[in-house]
């Protein structure tokens, strides 16, 4: 018999006589439906907590948050409690839509001194990641030394006028506003933040040991070697309800940049999928892209959210739903720019909302 579904676990917290007498028995017996209900058990918890008072919401800080979170360079503060974090913010409709846009976020910076460019984004693609493998995923920190060069620096603005002035990307045009979304938009822009990995042989060496298996031998070059991603400027137009909360983002930033102090991107990458501690899924998804130097993986957590492709402005786009259908947001790279439209919407309205966009000539 199959695993009863995550709706029907959540049933059984809200509505119990609403389940089969067959499911109730499967999962009174079954430790992994068992595990799940525990954990729907806590969900509810969590959000009864935060629905109990009015939240009182600063996007702005929550924003920069968001942000120092994704970059943060300490691996010590970084490990251990990410994945508690992640689970966390996709639990929330208001973080995973300002994840949509931060995730994405752009580069359009020249190399600067001897760097090679070795990635630019022409387009989009989905990676789908179990919970378990997100649980299991090393921190990027296990095979080197990561290092913020330069801070995003998110903060709001007065008017359009001034967000293109600052960044240099104009936003489009909202024709039509979905329903439940009304007045006039906030601003926000960012500057461009770029971080620097350095890959060590020997950090790899010891995630290897502890997984019990031995490291393979790195191409030559490859120790020491330094990859740059440059990301940024990037600008936002968010509608939020009274109490702050974003009804709708509209986002745009320069397409994401990556560049490499020596070693082809193809080398770099057989290798690191080659290292232990890496879910060998989430490593068949992306050897796809393997030497494409123009595909950006888009990570989609398994458990609350899915991921499908469609078409915007006759380009190919990835639109993510959350399991609830509380969360949509789709996104595209067009000219060299990462265009990307989220919000607690459906997502038929965000898909009207990002094809309806236009751009005053």
């Amino acid at each position: 018999m199959r695993h009863p579904s995550d709706g029907t676990l959540r049933r059984l917290l809200d509505e119990p006589a609403g389940v089969t007498d067959a499911d109730r028995a499967h999962v009174a017996n079954c430790p992994t439906c068992l595990s799940a209900l525990a954990a729907a058990r806590q969900d509810a918890a969590i959000s009864a907590a935060a629905l109990a008072e009015p939240p009182q919401v600063d996007v702005e800080a929550g924003w920069q948050r968001l942000i120092r979170t994704i970059g943060d360079p300490d691996p010590v503060r970084v490990r251990a409690p990410r994945a508690r974090r992640w689970r966390a913010a996709l639990r929330s409709p208001v973080v995973a839509a300002v994840a949509v846009v931060a995730l994405v976020g752009g580069a359009g910076a020249a190399a600067a001194g001897n760097w090679l460019q070795i990635f630019h984004t022409e387009r989009i693609a989905p990676v789908t990641i179990a919970q378990a493998d997100l649980v299991a995923l090393p921190d990027l920190s296990a095979y080197g030394e990561v290092e913020m060069t330069e801070a995003a620096n998110v903060r709001q603005v007065g008017d359009a006028a001034e967000a293109q002035r600052v960044t240099g990307l104009p936003l489009p045009r909202v024709d039509r506003l979905p329903r439940g979304v009304s007045g006039e938009p906030t601003f926000q822009v960012g500057d461009r933040t770029s971080a620097v990995f350095t890959f060590s042989a020997a950090k790899a060496e010891q995630v290897a040991a502890a997984a019990g298996e031995p490291l393979p031998q790195p191409p030559a070059g490859l120790d020491g070697n330094q990859f740059r991603l440059t990301a940024g400027p990037g600008v936002a137009a968010v509608w939020a309800a009274e109490r702050g909360v974003p009804n709708l983002i509209v986002a745009r930033m320069a397409a994401p940049t990556a560049y490499s102090s020596g070693i082809e991107l193809s080398t770099a990458v057989d290798y690191l999928l080659s290292l232990p501690g890496l879910p060998e899924n989430l490593a068949a998804q992306l050897r796809q892209f393997t030497g494409d130097g123009t595909t950006l993986p888009l990570p989609v957590n398994a458990r609350y959210l899915t991921a499908g492709t469609t078409e915007v402005h006759g380009k190919s786009a990835t639109v993510l739903t959350s399991r609830d259908g509380v969360l949509a947001g789709v996104v595209w790279v067009d000219a060299g720019t990462v265009t990307a439209v989220a919000g607690p919407l459906t997502a038929d309205e965000v898909l009207s909302v990002a094809r309806g966009l236009r751009w005053d000539r």
